[in-house]
């Protein structure tokens, strides 16, 4: 067996079984959630470029997710739906995406990382208290958020499945051409020892700056997959919360690994799936928010490499040993 194919073998399996889901069980209620996982696993790797091979920490990465959202669904909200409402809304999504990544990290990257986490937190804040403002309510409907209308292409659960899955799968390929790019080795030279990479007479600045648009571009496509596959956005997409989910997946998943995104998105939400429907009958599990606290404490323990990042490095050291 070839060392390729024991590393993408895997993954193309389970993609034959992801892409089978609809086929299998039909659309409605797993197509759907599934749909969510792949908008949230996307968001995962986009924050796992920043601090898994960049070593940045943001807690206010949710801006992009919510501009993603956002934009598209007010351009597909005012041209009723239509396909050039999509396409039009993405790009302009993606140009704000870009100018917003460039003026934070203009702000925020030549200082210290802890610094840099409490502006963009700044930052998402301020865009959480924007979007739900009587000022912007013709755009956002404020606090009240809109119901997004889609292209007739997308108005059914199977075509959206498979559109959010296969934007999914391309974006895992670029970002992961992306990290293995000379580029993405320096990002993880900077994460490793940042001072030896400056002299080397690299632009630290430069790389993490380049890190960081590409890591709000990806938030902001799945943002856009958010909203596709909810047909609705409102203020939460811009919550702290979101920013804190999401690091959680990529802490459970993986720091470091990319695939950790996939997984950890997967578990988390499941599992608030779960213990909402549950928290009716058992109320206790209304404070799912707690056994995430465990969950969290527990990998950090037992497993600091995350799950997907403790079986690599499993399979690469019983490599060496058979080696």
């Amino acid at each position: 067996m070839t060392r390729h194919t024991r590393q993408f073998g895997p993954l193309l399996l389970i993609l034959v079984v992801v892409a089978l889901v609809p086929v299998l069980f039909g659309v409605g209620g797993i197509t759907n959630l599934l749909e969510q996982v792949f908008a949230f696993a996307l968001f995962a790797m986009s924050y796992d470029l920043l601090i898994g091979y960049t070593g940045v920490v943001s807690f206010g990465h949710a801006v992009f997710f919510g501009t993603g959202a956002y934009v598209v669904g007010i351009f597909l909200a005012h041209s009723g739906g239509s396909s050039g409402g999509l396409l039009v809304g993405t790009c302009v999504a993606l140009g704000m995406s870009i100018l917003l990544s460039l003026l934070i990290a203009s702000i925020s990257l030549r200082i210290r990382t802890v610094y840099f986490a409490m502006i963009t937190l700044a930052v998402g804040q301020t865009f959480y208290v924007l979007s739900g403002s009587q000022m912007l309510q013709p755009l956002t409907n404020a606090d009240d958020g809109m119901t997004v209308p889609l292209p007739v292409w997308l108005t059914h659960d199977r075509p959206v499945y498979y559109f959010s899955l296969a934007v999914l799968v391309l974006c895992l390929v670029l970002l992961r051409l992306f990290v293995r790019s000379p580029v993405g080795l320096v990002l993880q030279g900077i994460r490793e020892n940042e001072g030896r990479v400056l002299t080397l007479g690299h632009s630290v600045y430069r790389f993490k700056s380049i890190a960081f648009v590409i890591s709000g571009l990806m938030a902001t496509v799945a943002g856009i997959l958010y909203v596709i596959a909810q047909t609705f956005v409102s203020t939460g997409v811009y919550d702290v919360s979101i920013s804190l989910d999401v690091l959680l997946m990529t802490i459970i998943g993986g720091i470091g690994t990319l695939y950790g995104g996939l997984l950890g998105a997967l578990i988390i939400i499941v599992a608030q799936t779960e213990f909402t429907n549950l928290a009716g009958t058992y109320p206790i599990f209304g404070r799912y928010t707690i056994l995430f606290g465990v969950l969290y404490i527990v990998i950090v323990r037992f497993m600091p490499r995350g799950i997907v990042g403790t079986i690599l490095e499993s399979i690469k050291r019983r490599s060496g040993q058979e080696g």
